[in-house]
């Protein structure tokens, strides 16, 4: 490759809408540019002829582009590529990586960054493979040394009980996946201008016969994945990692029917459930709800930790909370370094006072 510049971020949409995930990186993306003095790009891939068949099960990038696009940049992109083909309706991974490849061998960035979702950290190891460069995994800070040009970038390591900062010195680009809700993203800035650039996959990305389909429902399949369908998680109202407020329980409660405590406090407030890792091990809600290392990490304004103990795994994952109010009998527990609140008690006797107080306070009409 010729000489290489400029920072990347990989978008993400959700059935025709920017996901979030898409403003953090920009904010990441546009101080690592600032920098460099380099320009920041965001890609966002999908098929917009899928938008009009989109649903619950459709994830088109949907016929609001230029608004979408015109966010992108007034959120910090000098460039905004939108890869749009019928074959993009669906994440398959290879394809996906094949496109995203293309434009990165064409674009030539020193830097591309995508979010650690569940697309992300399935993305970005089939295209650094595809460049024969490395990734740094799940990091939570990025940033620039600017004597030697590289980037800085450190996530948890050793069970995350040490914080490695890691640099690829020799292969380009350099790659990382961020930790969704470990940056907050840049203000809207009206006065913003940039390019908005359209890419087309061609046969030598797809194939012929796949770059022909058309239809939303005629490109589910390439090679050795197909997409049977989508299932969407019943088991939350609100994902925890978009929710404001947080109850989180933990193995302080002793027992599955303990944890609707939980739930019910949850439900009063309007708040999503969370747990630790080893309520979630127990069987006592599913994954989707899990925060820590291992599971999800998040950002609320109100963060409600109750019978969480607060191990290193567990704080990583939401120490970053606006508010932290913490409930436990154990005054030691490392949870009270982090916590703005903590009541030192019983659970059994704070928690099912706290579901009273609010079943009755007085209605505001609000």
């Amino acid at each position: 490759m010729d000489v290489q510049s400029g920072v990347m971020i990989v978008g993400e949409q959700r059935r025709g809408e920017v996901h979030p995930v898409t403003f953090e990186l920009l904010a990441r993306g546009r101080q690592l540019a600032d920098k460099l003095g380099a320009e920041l790009s965001c890609v966002v891939m999908g098929s917009v002829s899928a938008s009009a068949s989109a649903s619950a099960s459709g994830p088109g990038l949907g016929l609001g582009l230029g608004r979408s696009a015109r966010e992108i940049i007034e959120r910090g992109a000098d460039v905004v590529y939108l890869v749009d083909d019928p074959a993009l309706g669906w994440f398959l991974p290879r394809l996906y990586a094949r496109a995203l490849e293309r434009l990165i061998r064409s674009e030539m960035p020193e830097i591309v960054i995508a979010a650690a979702t569940t697309s992300g950290r399935t993305l970005m190891p089939i295209v650094a493979a595809k460049l024969g460069t490395g990734l740094t995994a799940d990091c939570t800070e990025l940033d620039i040394d600017t004597e030697e040009r590289l980037l800085l970038q450190t996530r948890p390591a050793i069970g995350g009980n040490v914080m490695a900062t890691i640099k690829t010195p020799q292969a380009r680009p350099q790659m990382a996946t961020v930790r969704p809700k470990s940056a907050r993203p840049l203000p809207r800035d009206a006065g913003r201008v940039g390019r908005v650039i359209q890419v087309r996959l061609d046969e030598a990305d797809c194939g012929a016969a796949e770059c022909a389909a058309t239809s939303f429902g005629a490109r589910r399949e390439h090679g050795l994945e197909a997409v049977l369908g989508s299932v969407r998680d019943t088991t939350q109202e609100v994902n925890v990692q978009d929710a404001e407020v947080i109850v989180t329980g933990g193995k302080g409660l002793k027992n599955k029917d303990n944890f609707r405590m939980i739930e019910e406090l949850a439900s009063l407030l309007g708040a999503a459930v969370g747990a630790t890792r080893d309520v979630v091990d127990l069987g006592w809600i599913s994954y989707p709800h899990q925060i820590g290392l291992s599971g999800k990490t998040v950002a609320p304004r109100v963060y409600i930790a109750v019978g969480v103990s607060g191990s290193v795994q567990h704080l990583a994952g939401m120490q970053t909370a606006e508010t932290i109010i913490a409930v436990n009998k154990d005054k030691d527990a490392q949870i009270f370094k982090v916590a703005d609140f903590g009541i030192v008690g019983d659970l059994f006797e704070v928690v099912p006072e706290m579901i009273e107080k609010i079943k009755n306070r007085p209605a505001t009409g609000r």
